[in-house]
């Protein structure tokens, strides 16, 4: 049977690399997700992901068991991601003050293109549509779905808290996104 994250952590405290690349080896992906939808480049997210875990051994003894350690995780990564746009950031203009030119000054005026009724719209039925797909999976599918990517738990969890094994609960997790892909083709 996996051993837990818990466990692992301990494990890794008490100076057992094996269980740093087990810790590693689970949360990668996952971490790496996280931390693409903040900068939009899988170069900058592969360094990223490697600097969160450094960040978070190095400072394992802090971290609090009674918390899950994906969430520590992935609020070290996301804090890592931010911090690095915010060494990014280029010379702003202002868009409250006018800009001096050889002719004197100028008031920017800048359309608000940021909200589109009809994008939300799409976006709103879109989710209405994929939420009835899923609901529309036979209990054993949608369960393992639902589990997997709206409450983001590793096979290891889901296999533990359904008590079935993990090939099981990956070959039901590969028949629910099959059955998912035939029921939204043409639709989303």
């Amino acid at each position: 049977m996996a051993e837990t994250d818990e466990q692992l952590i301990r494990e890794a405290l008490a100076g057992d690399q094996r269980a740093y690349k087990e810790l590693l080896a689970r949360h990668r992906q996952s971490i790496y997700h996280v931390i693409f939808k903040i900068v939009h480049s899988n170069e900058e997210a592969a360094d990223l992901v490697q600097e969160t875990f450094m960040k978070a051994f190095g400072s394992l003894a802090s971290y609090r068991f009674e918390y899950r350690f994906s969430t520590w995780l992935y609020k070290i990564a996301a804090n890592n991601a931010i911090d690095h746009l915010r060494k990014k950031r280029v010379e702003a203009l202002s868009l409250d003050r006018p800009v001096q030119t050889k002719d004197g000054e100028v008031a920017l005026e800048i359309p608000d293109w940021s909200h589109n009724p009809e994008e939300d719209l799409y976006r709103k039925r879109r989710a209405v549509t994929i939420g009835e797909a899923i609901e529309s999976l036979p209990p054993k599918y949608r369960e393992v779905i639902v589990l997997r990517h709206q409450q983001d738990r590793s096979y290891e969890e889901i296999a533990e808290q359904l008590r079935i094994p993990i090939g099981t609960v990956k070959a039901r997790v590969f028949r629910a996104r099959e059955l998912l892909k035939k029921k939204l083709k043409g639709i989303v």
